[in-house]
């Protein structure tokens, strides 16, 4: 087993919560129409893609729900390489799908670590212990 630095931790939590409030972002968009895009209908699959999004990156920025989370913001993001980018090409940089590819294996990768030392899930179950 690798020795892991004193900063590893700190490192991974810190990409968590960036990834989270990117993610969110993006929800931002979807949902209330921010930064630059109109809302979309709720009541739609553009809508519910906005809801993970938006819930699913205040979660795992903030480390609550945090594998169970991730693993649907994963499965969201492989749903979405497929059904919008994949019929353009195979190759992620020709069908532009290399941020929701991206984020797939990332959020896969944080659903399998958990949520770290810096988050909610902690102190959660640090209570409870």
């Amino acid at each position: 087993m690798a020795v892991r630095t004193s900063f590893e931790s700190y490192a991974y939590a810190a990409m968590r919560i960036v990834i989270g409030l990117l993610f969110l972002f993006h929800g931002l968009q979807k949902v209330f129409g921010m930064y630059g895009r109109e809302a979309v209908p709720l009541i739609s699959r553009a809508g519910a893609a906005g809801i993970i999004e938006l819930v699913g990156g205040v979660l795992v920025m903030i480390g609550l729900f945090t594998s169970p989370v991730a693993f649907i913001c994963s499965g969201e993001m492989a749903f979405a390489y497929f059904l919008a980018h994949a019929p353009s090409g195979f190759w992620p940089i020709v069908n532009r799908g290399e941020l929701a590819a991206l984020y797939c294996f990332v959020f896969l990768y944080i659903s399998a670590r958990g949520a770290g030392p810096a988050s909610l899930d902690r102190i959660v179950r640090g209570k409870k212990g």
